[in-house]
């Protein structure tokens, strides 16, 4: 049975192996938890136990800070807690809290650290623990890297158990009756003689007393919510249309913007002339906002109209012009000025490859494009600016960001400063950024008093996005006696965290392991074993996208062994569990193996390809299969195994799973975002296709819960289905496709 104290043992000690890389904190500084932020402006009959437990006379609110965008975070967060306050599902609301470093994340910085998820050295445990005291130290409060489970597993249940004690000591004080007598049942403290007292009778005496130091959390045998099918909290909402996203709320007084910035990102403004857009029916002002203008109305659409009649002549952007330009510039960058990490290095790749005939030598070279994050809600804000204090409301992964930048926009006070988080349609990292929440700040500066709603149109999403970055690979292998020998795979990709970080005006240190990630810390035990970065300069300003780096390289790495494989002769499935050196990885690719029903033949011109990738800690193993017929390639079934550590959500888990399958798929058939003229082509889903319903494969999943390390699934699912759709190709048609997308090769039907 886990208890507080344990977990706190679990803390960062300063030693030789955390000054070795650099950082020294003081224990005491590390320990001290950051204030409650429900404290202020608590409302009048509310009480709060701890910063996840707000308990008021009309019921008990529970606080899930990580965003929710579609994926479910809201529903397992509240869970967690839920399940040790001891409530039952629904007998509570949910609210994302204020932006605080009391919601920080120690888990999501651990994937910018060169640690192998496989590692358990001392060195390895402790650079995750160092990881985990900068996330609390910054007070990074922050959604992303399939971290939101992982961090809440052990906090949200201890915050659940501690209000819980709390309230049973309130109701010993009150009744005279030892605690150790008291049971609780959804939301009520059970007396010995039947009495029921209810948590919102109790939380007032409860708000009074120190919190517990050590409790202890339920076995997972004794879980009534974790483990079991739940019922979303946002279904019955989102499947009726009544759910309110950011883009949906109206405020009396509210008036209506839009914004034009120069599409060649960082391009600038030569000249502009809104004298006919001032003209326009219902506008109320225009107004020059950084790198562009903004268009105040009326309503949504009069400033959508009114946009279109604004004259402006944008400056020239300051990256190579088109596409090929710059793959050129990538493919310039093979270079040891631009090498920027080789964190994997096992064997003699060097001398093994030179000592080759050059006849059996398999070189290859691979392309990724640009990906945009095209969630189906673009992005939004309302915000209101009156009597020194701002209010912002608006869809978000990163509040305290937004708080800063809104801070350095208008010169309020950060303390002035609200943020109300609303759910998202959509993100997929695009809500990582705060660009169009600095935006909306500069037009209520110039309209200060009343709400002012800022609505990106379509274009303006698709054309300033700050996209996953394109990549190039450059791969040699060798093969030995009908088993892979040698692989030595360069990437060479622009910075995601360079790009994202500078945006916050933070500096970008040490390698950037998201140019590698999927690849270099694969459990491949292959004698000769290679894997390199080379960062890019500068191109298009690029982002976090689902997976990162991850999504593209788990098709590099993975079409790269299945290309060494081949030309050994081998059997993909049995070649990889031969290689693979952790023992979860062999599991989650022989329980994808029977899922498939690997090795069963398939009617001629079908195909059957496999990959696997380990991302943010998760092994997962794909199978896809299609068929060549006379119109295109039909892809008919996928398959998905992944080790989680332990299911919470099984039905949510699913979906999840399947989400990533289809996600990356759809984006490895048709994903792409080019330019021309320093510009993206694609301007809405017109020119930027996805997966269609009729093309959509049945999608099977096997969740294993073997190694106990709980785990995210929102993001691993989707590296290794580029690869294995590609390897499917490969099988069924003998076409090796090293470029996505795919449909640049074949159709698909």
């Amino acid at each position: 049975m886990a208890t507080l104290a344990r977990i706190a043992r679990r803390s960062f000690l300063v030693g030789a192996g955390a000054l070795a890389a650099g950082l020294a904190v003081g224990t005491y500084v590390y320990k001290r938890d950051p204030a409650n932020p429900l404290l202020k402006d608590l409302p009048e009959g509310a009480h709060t136990l701890n910063p996840y437990v707000r308990i008021d006379a009309a019921g008990i609110t529970l606080i899930t800070p990580r965003a929710d965008l579609g994926q479910g975070a809201y529903s397992v967060q509240a869970a967690l807690i839920a399940e040790e306050l001891d409530v039952a599902w629904g007998q509570f609301q949910v609210e994302p809290g204020p932006p605080s470093a009391a919601y920080y994340n120690g888990t999501v910085m651990a994937e910018a650290f060169p640690i192998a998820a496989t590692a358990d050295t001392f060195m390895a445990r402790t650079g995750r623990d160092a990881a985990g005291v900068m996330g609390k130290m910054l007070g990074l409060q922050i959604t992303g890297g399939s971290s939101t489970v992982a961090d809440a597993f052990d906090r949200l249940r201890v915050a659940g158990a501690v209000a819980r004690q709390m309230l049973l000591a309130a109701a010993a004080e009150q009744t005279g009756i030892p605690v150790s007598q008291l049971k609780t049942a959804e939301g009520h403290v059970l007396l010995p003689d039947g009495r029921r007292l209810a948590y919102t009778a109790l939380a007032a005496a409860a708000g009074r007393l120190k919190p517990a130091s050590d409790v202890a959390l339920k076995p997972a045998g004794e879980w009534k919510l974790l483990g079991k099918p739940m019922k979303r909290l946002d279904i019955v909402a989102k499947s009726t249309g009544t759910a309110t996203y950011g883009i949906d709320l109206r405020m009396p007084g509210m008036v209506h913007a839009t914004v034009c910035t120069n599409p060649r990102l960082g391009g600038g403004v030569l000249r502009i002339n809104g004298t006919k857009a001032s003209a326009a029916k219902g506008v109320v002002k225009v107004v020059p906002i950084s790198g562009g203008v903004g268009v105040i109305a009326n309503n949504t659409w009069r400033a959508f109209q009114a946009a279109k009649l604004l004259e402006i002549d944008w400056g020239p952007a300051p990256y190579p012009l088109t596409s090929a330009a710059m793959f050129e510039q990538a493919s310039a960058s093979f270079t040891e000025e631009r090498r920027n990490s080789r964190a994997k290095d096992e064997g003699d790749v060097e001398g093994t490859l030179k000592a080759v005939d050059p006849a059996r030598l398999l070189q290859a070279e691979y392309r990724v494009p640009y990906l945009a994050h095209a969630p189906l809600e673009p992005m939004n804000a309302v915000v209101q600016l009156k009597d020194g204090r701002l209010d912002i409301w608006t869809g978000t992964q990163i509040p305290r960001f937004v708080v800063a930048g809104a801070a350095a926009v208008s010169g309020i006070a950060e303390d002035n400063i609200h943020v109300h988080v609303q759910i998202m349609g959509g993100s997929f990292g695009r809500r990582l950024e705060d660009d169009y929440v600095r935006q909306a700040v500069e037009l209520a500066k110039a309209y200060p008093g009343v709400p002012i709603k800022m609505t990106w149109t379509r274009e303006e999403d698709m054309t300033h996005d700050f996209p996953r970055p394109l990549a190039v690979a450059r791969a040699r292998g060798a093969v030995n006696q009908g088993q892979v020998h040698a692989f030595d795979l360069g990437i060479a990709a622009p910075s995601v965290n360079a790009s994202q970080l500078g945006r916050q005006g933070q500096p970008a240190m040490g390698p950037d392991m998201a140019i590698v990630a999927g690849a270099w810390d694969q459990p491949f035990s292959i004698p000769h074993y290679r894997v390199t970065g080379y960062r890019v300069p500068e191109m298009v300003p690029v982002s976090s996208w689902r997976s990162v780096g991850a999504s593209g390289n788990g098709f590099l790495h993975e079409c790269f062994l299945d290309e060494l494989i081949h030309s050994a002769g081998a059997d993909p499935l049995a070649e990889r569990l031969r290689l693979c050196s952790h023992e979860p990885s062999r599991r989650v690719l022989k329980a994808v193996g029977e899922l498939s029903d690997w090795g069963r033949p398939l009617p001629k011109g079908s195909g059957r390809g496999l990959a696997f990738t380990l991302s943010f800690g998760v092994p997962v193993a794909e199978v896809v299969e299609v068929t060549a017929t006379p119109s295109g390639i039909r892809i008919d079934k996928a398959f998905i195994a992944a080790e989680v550590g332990q299911v919470l959500d099984p039905v949510n888990l699913e979906a999840q799973m399947s989400g990533g399958v289809l996600w990356g798929l759809s984006h490895a058939m048709f994903g792409e975002l080019t330019y021309e003229d320093g510009m993206p082509q694609q301007t809405n889903f017109h020119t930027y296709q996805s997966l269609r319903l009729y093309q959509t494969p049945q999608v099977v999943t096997r969740a294993l819960q073997t190694t106990g390390r709980i785990k995210g699934i929102g993001e691993p699912g989707v590296p290794p289905a580029a690869p294995a759709l590609a390897n499917a190709i490969f099988a069924a048609t003998g076409q090796r496709i090293r470029e996505l997308p795919l449909r640049k090769h074949v159709e698909f039907v």
